[in-house]
């Protein structure tokens, strides 16, 4: 899976419209191969985006857990020690 896309769901709060738009739209990078289309498949990648991002909002809105929520600052938090680890503190 593209590093770049984030997990969204059973999150504290839930995920925002402008953050499945972003999942989705490198959803489609990836899979077009386009970081920015041509013009001739601005369009079709448009749409795309579009296509994917509703059916990420109805994936989100039908899936069920018994997990406890996650906590966004929490995961961030995670996020940032397991970056150190992997790549040294950065650098000022």
């Amino acid at each position: 899976m593209c590093r770049n896309i984030k997990t969204l769901f059973n999150f504290d709060p839930p995920a925002t419209a402008d953050e499945i738009q972003a999942a989705s739209l490198q959803f489609v990078r990836k899979l077009s191969g386009f970081n920015q289309p041509s013009k001739a498949n601005e369009v079709a990648f448009q749409q795309a985006i579009q296509e994917v991002a509703a059916a990420a909002e109805k994936l989100l809105s039908t899936l069920v857990t018994n997990s406890p929520q996650r906590n966004r600052k929490v995961e961030i938090e995670r996020a940032r020690i397991r970056s150190i680890k992997r790549f040294g503190p950065p650098e000022n």
